[in-house]
């Protein structure tokens, strides 16, 4: 839990502009989760986050490493540690703290993403650290597969899907990306997705359904175990990022739930209502962190025909 926590309030402060206010309330609302930290290490923490979010990275970096000191283990820690040192254009100790969080989690996909990051702003290619990661974990592959996906290095994606033994999501994920392909060419892509959602008897849609029950019940905490699980398993279903933002935006967690909600826009394969919920939320979720500009943004995206 409380490695998970420190996740959720790390991944998007440093992309909105630090709110005092803000700040102590999320202090406040964590100290149920941080018991079995020191004072010290809390304090350090959090103005490590609030430094990297106004831009004053190398005070970011010290703090952190201070952190670092307190318990040498906390793979957050050094994930925060590889972020705040690619911000501040250090490469090569971005990438040594980026692999030493993967190597604690292989198979947390936010930390694969950080480091194929932190490779590609080198320039370097996976294969000068692949020796150095667990690259035979199944659920890393996968992964690395939706990394690629995600940022349209089709081919790439493709060579890893290669090594996944048709998976289940080696092969949902091999249908998108030819659809992808398809529709660069002008060609019309079919919407696999939907069309597999509609079928009653497919798990995506049974956990579909459960999580709409959940969420009209305002039944949040547990929508968030259920949506969080059905993403794991399924992370090419929109829907899924939907629910889990959704969960966290209503369990103080609305930075996460940025974060989800906008990875879940880059897979919807036409615009519809799923999209106006996405927006709406978002709107919802800038809107609690202060950022009025972000929020208002969003709420003019949505389509009122719809």
């Amino acid at each position: 839990m409380k490695r998970i926590f420190f996740l959720w309030m790390g991944v998007a402060v440093s992309a909105m502009t630090w709110n005092t206010s803000y700040a102590q309330e999320e202090q406040e609302s964590a100290e149920v989760y941080l018991e079995e930290y020191t004072d010290e290490f809390q304090e350090n923490f959090f103005e490590a986050l609030k430094q990297k979010g106004i831009q004053n990275y190398d005070r970011a970096i010290d703090l952190f490493l201070k952190c670092k000191q307190l318990d040498s283990n906390d793979d957050v820690v050094d994930y925060e540690l590889s972020k705040a040192y690619l911000l501040d254009k250090k490469f090569v100790q971005a990438q040594e703290y980026a692999i030493e969080a993967l190597l604690a989690e292989p198979s947390d996909y936010w930390y694969l993403d950080n480091l194929v990051s932190v490779l590609e702003q080198q320039g370097s290619p996976l294969e000068t650290i692949k020796a150095q990661i667990p690259y035979e974990n199944q659920k890393l592959k996968e992964n690395l597969a939706l990394c690629y996906f995600k940022r349209k290095q089709y081919a790439d994606a493709q060579k890893i899907l290669k090594e996944l033994n048709n998976s289940p999501l080696a092969l949902e994920l091999g249908r998108k990306i030819n659809d992808s392909i398809q529709g660069e060419k002008g060609k019309t892509a079919v919407p696999v997705v939907q069309q597999e959602e509609r079928n009653t008897d497919d798990p995506v849609a049974k956990l579909r359904t459960q999580l709409e029950k959940l969420l009209a019940a305002s039944d949040y905490k547990n929508a968030l175990t259920v949506s969080k699980e059905a993403l794991d398993t399924y992370p090419l279903q929109p829907y899924f990022y939907f629910a889990y933002g959704t969960a966290l935006n209503n369990t103080s967690n609305a930075n996460k739930a940025i974060e989800v909600l906008e990875s879940g826009l880059d897979y919807l394969l036409e615009d519809g209502p799923l999209q106006n919920n996405m927006y709406r939320e978002l709107s919802k979720a800038y809107a609690k962190i202060g950022n009025t500009q972000k929020a208002n943004e969003y709420l003019n995206k949505i389509n009122s025909g719809l």
